[in-house]
């Protein structure tokens, strides 16, 4: 399931891919708009209220056969920067309504570029790109994606209306369902997740740093681009990163 090979999977993905229209489950292709979503809604496969990038009948799959797997995958951190600062200057309900936006413009790029998000962090998001919902070429989604959160924040300019610092990174992870009983997840664990994290930590407001291994796994071109070799708290290795922006 998780790498887009399960046969049942493809068979639901061709059948429903024929219905209009999006946006979709992005596991089972189901539609959430227009006829096909109408007939979905009444057959149970409407959005889950848990996950509204995927249908119920899938969150219930995950959650009545949990588990999960050590595939390869590309994730994606976005930070806002000096968000403590920006807080200060504004009235809290202001400040509600910045971050509002902020997570509907993460969410719309991640969404279109075949992403997960897999949460909001306070003033930030992880967004999950995973063979079997973006495609053998998820490195290239992610990396895509994240120029165009950066576009979408205004950070492609000179006065962006929320400045951010992006990390994509490519790697093996536990994706599957964590915890037990009610306090039960759909994510994804281990050193690649970390990684990206520990990346973002370290972009400044409007850079993105793409990990060698996400760039050769996306076919990135780094011709022009500052590379850095970065040492990452809690890491014994360091990593080599490439430095995008919007537009370069």
């Amino acid at each position: 399931m998780l790498t887009g090979d399960l046969p049942r999977l493809q068979r639901m993905r061709r059948i429903w891919g024929a219905l209009p229209s999006p946006p979709r489950c992005k596991l089972c292709n189901a539609p959430f708009a227009g006829p096909g979503g109408i007939l979905m809604r009444a057959i149970a496969y409407g959005p889950s209220p848990l996950h509204r990038r995927l249908c119920k009948w899938c969150i219930r799959s995950v959650h009545k056969h949990p588990g999960g797997a050590e595939i390869e995958i590309s994730v994606l951190f976005v930070d806002v920067r000096g968000s403590t600062a920006i807080a200060e200057r504004m009235l809290p309900e202001e400040f509600s309504r910045l971050m509002a936006r902020f997570y509907g413009a993460a969410a719309g790029v991640i969404d279109e570029r075949d992403g997960i998000v897999d949460k909001f962090l306070g003033d930030g998001a992880v967004a999950l790109f995973i063979p079997g919902f973006a495609g053998n070429d998820h490195a290239a989604d992610a990396i895509a994606a994240a120029r165009g959160l950066l576009e979408q924040t205004g950070n492609d300019g000179p006065e962006p209306w929320i400045p951010v610092g992006v990390g994509v990174h490519t790697g093996r992870s536990f994706v599957g369902t964590v915890g037990e009983g009610d306090a039960r997840d759909f994510t994804a664990l281990g050193d690649a997740v970390n990684t990206a994290a520990r990346l973002t930590g370290l972009a400044q407001a409007g850079e993105i740093l793409i990990s060698a291994e996400a760039a050769t796994a996306g076919g990135f071109e780094t011709t022009g681009l500052e590379r850095r070799t970065l040492e990452l708290r809690g890491r014994e290795q360091s990593i080599d990163a490439w430095v995008a922006r919007a537009r370069t």
